[in-house]
C-alpha cells in the first residue's frame, strides 16, 4: 500500500454496501484515495500501523472514517472507543454508517465521541445521495486542523 494521502477510510464488512459507498463517492468526484477495510480488527491494525500494516506511516491518518457497527472480530463500537481515547487519533472525524436504528447504539456512539450517526438509507438513489452529501460536508465544507490528533 502506498503512502498517498488517505481521504476516506471505509470500514465495512458487507461487500455490497462497500461497493455502493465507493461508487457513490467516486461518482460525485469526492474522494480519490479511499481505503476499504473489512472488519474492526483490520481497521485498528491499519490505523495504529500494526500487523500487516506495520510498515505504514502512522502520521498518514485518514481525513474521514466511515464506520459500520455490526462487524466480525472487533465491532464498530470498540473501534470508535479505541480511536476516540487515543490522542493520536481522537481528532479524526468518524461517521457511523450503519443499518442499526436502535437507540442504545446511537446513544453509545455519541457517548464515545462519534461525529455523526447515519442510518443507511434503503434504495440505491437514496444511498448514493446520502453518501455524496457526507463526502461533500466532511471533505469539502468541514475545516479540519492540520494535526488531527
Amino acid at each position: 500500500m502506498d503512502n498517498s494521502i488517505i481521504e476516506i477510510l471505509l470500514v465495512e464488512d458487507n461487500p455490497d454496501d462497500a461497493e455502493l459507498t465507493i461508487r457513490a463517492l467516486k461518482k460525485n468526484g469526492i474522494a480519490n484515495n479511499i481505503v476499504h477495510l473489512r472488519d474492526g480488527a483490520e481497521a485498528l491494525d491499519f490505523i495504529f500501523c500494526e500487523g500487516q500494516f506495520s510498515a505504514r506511516d502512522r502520521n498518514n491518518r485518514p481525513r474521514l472514517i466511515l464506520l459500520d457497527l455490526k462487524m466480525p472480530k472487533v465491532n464498530g463500537l470498540e473501534v470508535l472507543e479505541r480511536l476516540k481515547k487515543d490522542p493520536h487519533t481522537s481528532g479524526i472525524p468518524i461517521v457511523v454508517l450503519t443499518s442499526s436504528k436502535e437507540d442504545p447504539d446511537v446513544a453509545s456512539c455519541y457517548k464515545l465521541g462519534v461525529n455523526s450517526y447515519i442510518v443507511k438509507p434503503v434504495g440505491f438513489e437514496n444511498f448514493t445521495q446520502s453518501i455524496a452529501q457526507l463526502g461533500v460536508y466532511w471533505l469539502l465544507l468541514n475545516h479540519l486542523p492540520e494535526n488531527l490528533g
